[in-house]
């Protein structure tokens, strides 16, 4: 497992999988180890996958600063494991709430990126966020699944802030609720580092008019990928977000929710590769 130091002295891990050509990978959550994201719909068949462990998640050291956790606060880790792993120019995938972080780290960092993917993406970065009712109506799509009539009602009273969060309506958050989905939702609590989660979106994390002008300088070319079924964030909602980025594209899996990798692989892996594999010419990063 390699490791490197970040520029406040915290130890952080990072995983390798696959052949190829490497695609480096941020994990959402928020703060989640880097475990949950598999060989990513079978990525690693076709490329070398770098899955970050962020600070105080999985393999990586926990920071002696808690404040550290706060996204704007990791930029500088991303662009130091780049330099670690000795990429001049780099692809980048990012899920969830690591979209937050890696669209911080093309507005200051544009020239490094190659491609940027984000996967069914957190646009908070852009002064975006999924609302109640994106949720519910997305929710509203799966009244013909067997859990629906119990789930339903626990998950609208946990977005009005009048419940906990309740494993009734983890359903809603994968496109099939099978026994490879449930296993997946059964690790996510030991692998979330839920103080560090907290402070992920905290006060000051973004300025999203700064972050919107900055993007201007971005020349790589963006995929936003959306679930059908998903509702943070839903497919309208994807494609507003794409929109603040020069030279981006939106996909919208069909059947998909917030996993799409698990939900249909064959489709993720068709449709992420063609993105990964079109011809980079005008994509190539301007010089330093």
């Amino acid at each position: 497992m390699p490791t490197f130091i970040a520029a406040d002295g915290t130890r952080l891990a990072y995983h390798l999988r696959g052949e190829g050509e490497t695609l480096a990978v941020l994990p959402g959550g928020p703060m989640r180890a880097s475990a949950y994201l598999g060989d990513l719909g079978g990525l690693t068949a076709h490329r070398r996958l770098a899955l970050l462990d962020l600070r105080g998640t999985g393999d990586s050291a926990v920071p002696a600063d808690p404040a550290t956790y706060r996204c704007d606060r990791m930029v500088e880790d991303v662009e130091v494991w780049r330099a670690h792993m000795g990429l001049e120019h780099m692809d980048l995938l990012a899920h969830s709430a690591g979209a937050a972080l890696a669209t911080l780290y093309a507005a200051r960092y544009p020239h490094r990126l190659r491609r940027l993917l984000l996967i069914t993406p957190n646009p908070s970065a852009l002064g975006m966020r999924a609302t109640p009712e994106d949720r519910l109506a997305a929710a509203g799509l799966r009244t013909r699944e067997p859990w629906f009539e119990d789930a339903f009602p626990a998950f609208r009273a946990w977005l009005a802030g009048d419940a906990d969060f309740d494993d009734v309506f983890l359903p809603f958050f994968y496109g099939r609720w099978d026994d490879t989905a449930r296993a997946h939702s059964d690790a996510e609590p030991e692998q979330t580092n839920e103080e560090a989660g907290e402070r992920y979106f905290a006060d000051g994390a973004f300025a999203p008019d700064a972050t919107r002008a900055a993007l201007a300088a971005l020349t790589a070319p963006v995929l936003v990928y959306a679930g059908e079924l998903d509702g943070g964030p839903r497919p309208d909602l994807a494609r507003r977000a794409a929109r603040a980025f020069p030279n981006a594209e939106t996909a919208v899996q069909p059947g998909a929710g917030h996993y799409p990798w698990l939900d249909d692989p064959e489709f993720f892996l068709r449709r992420t590769r063609a993105f990964l594999d079109r011809s980079a010419r005008s994509a190539l990063p301007t010089a330093d």
